[in-house]
């Protein structure tokens, strides 16, 4: 085992957009109304990666000052309350504007996102801090993972829904991964268990990879490999481990299609793990 390190992946984005693009040139009208996920269609996922870009590049690169939420944020559930309706606006006024201009100014505003995201420093503060993990504040390199995950994710949502093939390679699918699993820690963190218990979680397929996560003076640690006795394995494949980690099936879903061995209480929080703000 060895500690989990930075996620660097400020270069893929440009990869991920020359994925994304020529897809959406290619869809037909009846394509962009096909339902994605929740009531959300093609066109609407489509409109929240661009909605997304612009609020990075206006708050991050021009320094646009944030504007404040419009009622009392007093917990999480309130913070995702609140995104979740600003997603909503942006989509509703996005639905005037024609699939060739949304497409056009997602190629603009990618290439401008992907220069502006290659060139923060890692280490420093990020603006947004990932609340999935538990975190109050972030390194930008976490930040700029948490950012390549959401726009994965998103465009996987839009090729499952018009039936194109997946971007499931190694390059670009193992960071999400690996940056999903960083979530592991927060969502144990009521798991009472002695200090040593290992648990063992393994993601099959060419993406996938092994992470441990170990109890250390009353917390649990995140490390990638295989720990030598643990105390639980959870077993699944990158297709269920994405899928669940960013709400697309019930955690009762990926438990189906999962396998734990050892003592499966303490595996079973794996399939409450939310890395999206939800």
């Amino acid at each position: 085992m060895r500690e989990v390190g930075r996620i660097d992946v400020a270069e893929l984005f440009p990869e991920l957009d020359a994925e994304l693009i020529p897809l959406l040139r290619g869809l037909s009208e009846e394509d962009w109304s096909r339902p994605a996920v929740g009531s959300w269609t093609v066109k609407d996922v489509a409109a929240h990666l661009l909605d997304t870009a612009i609020r990075r590049l206006s708050f991050g690169r021009d320094r646009l000052p944030l504007v404040p939420p419009d009622r009392p944020i007093q917990g999480y559930e309130d913070f995702v309350a609140f995104l979740n309706d600003l997603n909503a606006v942006w989509v509703r006024a996005m639905k005037r504007v024609s699939p060739r201009i949304l497409t056009n100014l997602l190629e603009k505003t990618g290439a401008e996102l992907s220069e502006h995201l290659a060139g923060l420093d890692p280490s420093g503060p990020a603006l947004f801090s990932v609340a999935w993990a538990g975190e109050e504040a972030s390194e930008s390199w976490f930040d700029v993972a948490r950012e390549y995950t959401e726009r994965w994710h998103h465009q996987q949502q839009i090729r499952d829904a018009v039936g194109a093939p997946g971007i499931t390679g190694r390059r670009l699918m193992y960071p999400v991964l690996d940056a999903f699993l960083r979530a592991l820690p927060h969502t144990y963190r009521a798991v009472e268990a002695g200090d040593g218990t290992a648990i063992a979680v393994e993601i099959t397929g060419e993406a996938g990879g092994e992470w441990a996560l170990v109890r250390e003076g009353g917390r649990w640690q995140l490390y990638e490999g295989a720990p030598d006795d643990p105390r639980t394995r959870v077993r699944m494949d990158q297709d269920t481990a994405w899928r669940r980690m960013t709400k697309g099936i019930t955690k009762e879903q990926a438990a189906e299609r999962s396998e734990v061995t050892g003592a499966r209480s303490l595996g079973e929080p794996v399939f409450g793990m939310l890395s999206i703000m939800a």
